[in-house]
C-alpha cells in the first residue's frame, strides 16, 4: 500500500507502486488512471485494463462495463473508512499514525461484516 499526499495525481501514485501489483486478470479503475503508459504497462504485465476512457481523449477506448459495475464495491469500503472522523478529517499528521489509524478502521469494519 501506498499512503500519498492528497494532491498527488492518481496515476502518478500507481507509477509509485506499479512494481508492488499483485498477479491478476483485470484492474479496475476509474478515469483518473486512464493514461496509455500505464494501459501499457499493465498489458506487459498480462492485466487487462478496465478504465474508461477520459473525456478529452481523441480515440476513445472500450472497455467492459459488466465488469466496471463492480468497482463500487471497492468505494463502498472507501465511504466506510470515511464514517471514521478521525479519518476523514486526518486528525494525524504523521503519515505512519494515519496509516496506523486505517488499518485499526478496516479491521473493525471487517469485523463487524462478519
Amino acid at each position: 500500500m501506498l499512503l500519498s499526499e492528497g494532491q498527488m495525481s492518481d496515476y502518478k501514485g500507481a507509477a509509485l507502486m506499479i512494481d508492488s501489483f499483485p498477479k491478476a486478470k483485470a484492474l479496475l479503475a476509474d478515469r483518473g488512471y486512464d493514461a496509455d503508459w500505464f494501459r501499457h504497462t499493465l498489458a506487459k504485465r498480462g492485466i487487462t485494463a478496465c478504465i474508461p476512457s477520459k473525456t478529452n481523449r481523441k480515440v476513445p477506448i472500450a472497455h467492459d462495463p459488466v465488469l466496471y459495475r463492480q468497482r463500487h464495491k471497492v468505494e463502498n469500503m472507501f465511504g466506510k473508512l470515511k464514517d471514521w472522523r478521525r479519518i476523514h478529517t486526518r486528525y494525524d499528521r504523521c503519515a505512519l499514525t494515519f496509516f496506523s489509524a486505517i488499518c485499526i478502521a478496516a479491521t473493525v469494519i471487517f469485523w463487524l461484516n462478519q
